[in-house]
């Protein structure tokens, strides 16, 4: 066996050992109402469905209006093709993936999402912040939403090479392997239809401008529309 497919290997244990023990944790702490995911599910069928947002600053709006970002427009959106399902943004700007683990429970619990986007981790990369820790905070973002019956999908991100290549490559790759884990749908890359124009972007060559807010709405939606099905 090569070297690469010994550490392949190795990781993915690592990562079931990790993830095991971590919902595990979670399903003690979580009220034991929250457990029964159908009883869940039949409380929501009397209330708009909820799609819950879990992002940083590039789904929170940041140097927007509020209703200029791309969630704001998700939510435009539903409203008239969905309107038995609404939004909730409980992204933050400077969120990381350890914050938005933190938060988590107290949001799925208070929304009772029937959907959860996880687009976290952009923050965890242009920190250089430990793969390992990013894999625990998303691992029990994903074991929370899915408790309380939530479909969950995963937006991942990519980080410039300038961090170096094994960092970069197994940045790209955790998001890859969660979601083979969980067994849930995956859009690998935010910024996929703006990330090689720089007139897309604000001046700080970080967050996207008003006037590309639209196409990562209609990105985010060939990954989510799908699930509103279910």
């Amino acid at each position: 066996m090569s070297f690469d497919l010994l550490r392949y290997a190795a990781s993915r244990r690592r990562m079931q050992w990790a993830i095991g023990w971590g919902l595990l944790l979670l399903a003690a702490l979580l009220p034991a109402q929250a457990a029964d995911p159908a009883a869940t599910r039949r409380g929501a069928d009397a209330a708009p469905h909820t799609i819950l947002v879990m992002g940083d600053s590039l789904s929170a709006g940041y140097g927007m209006a509020a209703s200029e970002g791309w969630v704001a427009l998700l939510a435009d959106r539903l409203a008239a093709s969905h309107p038995d399902w609404r939004v909730v943004n409980a992204s933050i700007s400077g969120e990381t993936t350890a914050g938005g683990s933190s938060r988590i429970t107290a949001e799925v619990l208070r929304h009772r999402p029937a959907v959860v986007v996880i687009a976290l981790g952009a923050n965890d990369g242009l920190r250089g912040l430990p793969i390992r820790e990013m894999r625990r905070n998303l691992a029990r973002m994903i074991g929370a939403s899915r408790h309380v019956g939530a479909e969950v999908l995963l937006v991942g991100m990519r980080m410039p090479p300038n961090l170096g290549a094994e960092y970069t490559r197994d940045f790209e790759a955790l998001y890859r392997e969660l979601a083979e884990f969980f067994d849930i749908p995956l859009l690998p890359f935010l910024l996929e239809p703006i990330a090689l124009e720089r007139d897309a972007f604000q001046d700080d060559n970080l967050h996207p401008t008003p006037a590309a807010q639209a196409r990562l709405r209609d990105h985010v939606w060939t990954a989510l529309e799908p699930l509103l099905q279910r």
